[in-house]
């Protein structure tokens, strides 16, 4: 992998002096997905098995419409930052300008998960009826409906109703951006692409915080429209996936949309019959109903995508995140500096993240992940032991400070983006609606209750929240050791195969 890409071109030479032919005529594929069975298929060592060298060393070199796509793609994650971050630095101006108590306030900030669940018991229907362009399209069009309704606003009610619908859509792109990239991203390259993703939210939320100090509270509600525009348009310009085409039985659709993404000049065929074949075999199975998802041949994909929701949210990072300059206040830190520090790490260390997921892997950032939240999480919870009992008190921000640090920066390598890029890779293409509406669910009910419970937590006990979010990352990373498989450098179909 370190080698230049024009140097492959030597390695069949090579596999000719080490492969005898009575090797080569053994090699088989496996042909039955659900089943295990194995159908032999010999590969000639001129023909296809070095075209298809040749052609990814031509896709290497040319990968702008992947890139160009997953550009347009993940405006939509840059929306859902900018919807998440907007309730904070708004909310002096809105309270002020709109007589709202803090109580309707609160609302107005927590409706967004509300809405953001309920995008997310759709978004797997909508993608799979509609394709995903078109769930990208549904989306837009609430996010748009939501920010003007929230501009032209008087009271409370269509304040609440505008952030409502900017939540369904944000729920919808949670969803759809991460799917849509995996499903139309070379393999080699699906991990750095699906992980834009994260980062994209992270910078959409940091803009909206920066803007919102020096902008009203209704004109960054226009900026908020500037990232759904970007992406309508583009959506005109950018193929649909490949993969939902052929599942449609768009055979022709599907092959341009193929032909459009690897470049005009690349050879498609090998894995257009890998994809058609993969179709092929599920379109024999009956259409999975919810219950389906139960059954032993997906129950494995569904309690690894779901699982790993559970251990991104569950281990505390929307009470850390939502409430991290109260947080430093009580540890005694400043937190205007504190906050901006976690802000810039978190933007950096993502970066790291995703240049980083095709080259470690997935598992091996989700266990750094895990171990790092749990250092962080006790790193705070001594702060905060030592404060309660009044026991080196002097040395209790800098403590707090490193684990808040630890503990975001842990998160933003890894447990932010990885849960999302494996759940758009281990579901098959004939249940990935309904599976991954149930771990879209189980993400934002979790982004929810923790965020409800953190204060609930903190007053009772500040040491032992922090200590209740480690054993939470310990537990999480037993789940990765035990259930999580390694998915880099494998198609879909390989990947979907064999779980």
């Amino acid at each position: 992998a370190s080698l230049h890409s024009s140097h492959l071109v030597f390695f069949p030479v090579t596999i000719i002096v080490i492969i005898t032919p009575k090797e080569l005529m053994k090699m088989e594929i496996k042909g039955d997905v659900e089943g295990g069975k194995h159908k032999g298929v010999r590969e000639p060592l001129i023909g296809e098995k070095n075209k298809q060298l040749v052609n990814e060393t031509k896709d290497y070199h040319h990968p702008w419409m992947v890139y160009f796509t997953t550009f347009i793609a993940v405006c939509g994650s840059f929306e859902f930052g900018v919807c998440v971050g907007y309730s904070s630095p708004t909310q002096d101006a809105i309270r002020k300008d709109l007589s709202l108590s803090l109580a309707e306030y609160s609302l107005f900030g927590s409706i967004l998960t509300f809405g953001a669940m309920i995008g997310a018991i759709t978004s797997g229907p909508i993608a799979d009826l509609v394709g995903r362009k078109g769930a990208m399209r549904v989306s837009s069009a609430f996010c748009i409906a939501g920010w003007l309704v929230i501009y032209f606003s008087k009271g409370p009610i269509p304040l609440d109703i505008g952030r409502l619908a900017t939540g369904y859509g944000m729920g919808v792109f949670s969803y759809v951006v991460p799917v849509f990239i995996a499903e139309i991203a070379p393999k080699e390259r699906r991990g750095v692409l699906t992980t834009l993703n994260q980062f994209m939210i992270v910078i959409g939320g940091s803009t909206a915080f920066i803007f919102g100090t020096i902008l009203s509270w209704r004109a960054l509600s226009i900026i908020g429209l500037i990232p759904t525009a970007v992406l309508l348009l583009g959506l005109f310009f950018i193929p649909e996936s490949p993969r939902w085409l052929a599942k449609r039985g768009l055979t022709k659709d599907f092959v341009a949309a193929l032909q459009i993404l690897h470049g005009k000049d690349a050879d498609i065929s090998q894995e257009a019959k890998e994809i058609q074949d993969y179709i092929t075999s599920l379109e024999q199975l009956a259409k999975p109903k919810v219950l389906d998802l139960f059954q032993k041949r997906y129950l494995r994909s569904l309690t690894i995508g779901v699982g790993l929701m559970v251990c991104q949210q569950f281990g505390g990072i929307n009470g850390v995140g939502f409430y991290a300059s109260s947080i430093f206040d009580l540890a005694g830190f400043p937190s205007v500096t504190g906050t901006i520090l976690f802000a810039i790490l978190q933007i950096v260390i993502t970066g790291v993240g995703a240049a980083l997921i095709d080259k470690a892997g997935r598992k091996p950032l989700l266990l750094v992940s895990g171990s790092g939240l749990v250092t962080g999480s006790i790193f705070t919870a001594v702060a905060f032991y030592l404060k309660a009992h009044d026991l080196g008190v002097g040395a209790v921000p800098a403590l707090a400070l490193a684990g808040l640090l630890v503990y975001i920066g842990s998160f933003a390598i890894g447990m932010g983006a990885v849960p999302w890029v494996v759940m758009s890779e281990i579901f098959p293409v004939n249940i990935k609606g309904q599976a991954g509406s149930i771990a879209t669910l189980v993400n934002w009910f979790g982004a929810w209750l923790c965020s409800y419970t953190f204060n609930f937590l903190m007053s009772w006990s500040s040491y032992g929240t922090f200590i209740l979010y480690a054993a939470i990352n310990a537990l999480a990373i037993l789940f990765i050791v035990v259930a999580v498989p390694e998915t880099k450098g494998k198609s879909l179909e390989q990947l979907q195969a064999a779980i």
